[in-house]
């Protein structure tokens, strides 16, 4: 299947999120990971969570010090959370991350992943 995305890695998009405990899904932001090869290869995105949650922080999250030029609302963080979506689920794109937090973010992706 190959289809254009138009996604390419470090764009903030709005993805529906859905809940185990329900049968409905939120709106939250998450980052494009994958390069726009896969994407339009594939139909598919690799994403990571972008989370404003306070209480609640893992060692790799990753602050994103520009968030208002990222087209987010409020202060966030990305996450280790990954995962893939289908393009078509892709509610909007609103941003794409700086570079000095695109740096940052890579750096982490690096440090716990096993890709050089």
């Amino acid at each position: 299947m190959t289809s254009e995305s138009g996604y390419e890695p470090y764009n903030v998009v709005v993805v529906p999120f859905p809940f185990t405990d329900r049968d409905s899904n939120k709106r939250r932001p998450a980052l494009v990971l994958s390069e726009k090869l896969f994407n339009d290869a594939h139909s598919q995105l690799v994403l990571g969570m972008i989370t404003a949650a306070a209480g609640s922080t893992w060692s790799s999250d990753v602050a994103l010090a520009d968030w208002k030029k990222a087209g987010l609302t409020t202060p966030c963080r990305f996450r280790m959370k990954l995962f893939t979506l289908d393009c078509a689920l892709i509610i909007k794109k609103v941003g794409k991350l700086t570079a000095k937090d695109a740096k940052a973010v890579r750096s982490t992706l690096q440090k716990y992943l096993a890709v050089t």
